[in-house]
């Protein structure tokens, strides 16, 4: 074991036991700081995985350069399996519509309730473990990528609703799955490129600014559009979706996220100077991840009515923690899934 790794599986065994003392003293707090834990950090590996599928079919050097750190949060995957154990738990705290006699009070019971939830969350992993495995043997990439990114494309889009959409059960957007792929793509990229970008040439970093820049307009334009189409709309079962997450300090957070997710990023990598700079790339790819750990609380905790605190900063260091060790150990020990060149990715 090399000091990083000590270093990484201390913080995720701190992180991890604090967060246990927050579900002891406060259940009801640990579950929605778990909760958007576990929606950054399921990110990781599935936007590692549609990167490499879609790399498969386009080609180019960037992934070339990036196959290991993209293959690193590919190991991540099976840390999915005990991640979703405490939520089981969660479920009444957390989503009204999975409280004992609340079903009549939703139209979209038929959809809504804990056995369907139950199989189509263990549909869901098996499709990513699945895919997973695959993608990390690294053959015949190609021909499994259409069917792949379509698997892809369809279970998170779903998971996005069951887990984080239906914390407010009157809210409904069909544009909400493709906002949060969006977001798992731009998570994935932006922690590859922060592995990797001190260590390339003028030239591919460059291109690592303009799949950035691509992504961050990809993602400004879909969540845009949702709150264009809510704000024009102005429903009963929509607007207050984004009333909460408006008033007092949930609305200076999206003014955070707003700049730091798409304002700051679009103007420095606007430039193809910027973009050929190392400080400048690896500056924009740790804020894109910033910024995706607060859109995270932002998504989440509004719905519970309460405000960010330890518990939830515990949650996402321990998950972090625990999500890189494994991923880390898993491409160096576990049979078949070595990454070669992963001895050059420093976290």
């Amino acid at each position: 074991m090399t000091r990083t790794d000590r270093f990484v599986a201390w913080v995720g065994l701190a992180g991890l036991a604090v967060a246990a003392l927050g579900w002891a003293l406060d259940a009801g707090g640990f579950y929605g700081g778990w909760l958007a834990a576990l929606t950054l950090f399921s990110a990781w590996p599935l936007g590692s995985m549609a990167l490499l599928l879609i790399h498969a079919l386009t080609g180019g050097r960037w992934g070339d350069v990036l196959r290991p750190a993209l293959r690193l949060g590919v190991c991540s995957v099976p840390l999915l399996l005990p991640a979703v154990v405490p939520l089981a738990a969660g479920l009444s705290p957390l989503y009204p519509w999975a409280r004992p006699g609340a079903a009549q009070q939703f139209g979209n019971s038929f959809y809504l309730n804990v056995p369907f939830l139950a199989w189509r969350g263990a549909a869901y992993l098996v499709v990513w473990f699945g895919l997973g495995w695959l993608v990390l043997r690294g053959r015949g990439l190609a021909r499994i990528a259409p069917a792949g990114l379509f698997l892809l494309a369809i279970t998170t889009t779903f998971a996005a609703i069951d887990t984080t959409m239906s914390l407010d059960p009157h809210f409904t957007s069909s544009i909400y799955g493709m906002i949060s792929a969006a977001g798992m793509a731009l998570l994935a990229l932006s922690i590859a490129v922060l592995l990797t970008a001190g260590e390339v040439a003028q030239e591919v970093r460059a291109d690592f600014g303009k799949l950035l820049l691509a992504l961050v307009v990809l993602w400004i334009y879909l969540d845009f559009i949702q709150l264009l189409i809510v704000w024009q709309s102005d429903l009963v079962a929509e607007a207050p979706w984004y009333l909460d997450r408006s008033r007092g300090g949930w609305g200076a957070l999206r003014i955070i996220v707003a700049g730091g997710h798409f304002v700051l990023p679009f103007f420095l990598l606007l430039s193809p100077r910027m973009q050929r700079s190392r400080r400048v790339v690896v500056s924009v790819a740790a804020l894109l991840v910033a910024m995706e750990v607060l859109r995270s609380w932002w998504t989440v905790l509004p719905s519970l009515g309460r405000g960010v605190n330890w518990i939830d900063v515990a949650c996402v260091v321990g998950m972090g923690g625990a999500a890189i060790g494994f991923a880390r150990w898993a491409a160096r020990r576990a049979p078949g899934i070595h990454t070669p060149g992963m001895e050059a990715v420093h976290v």
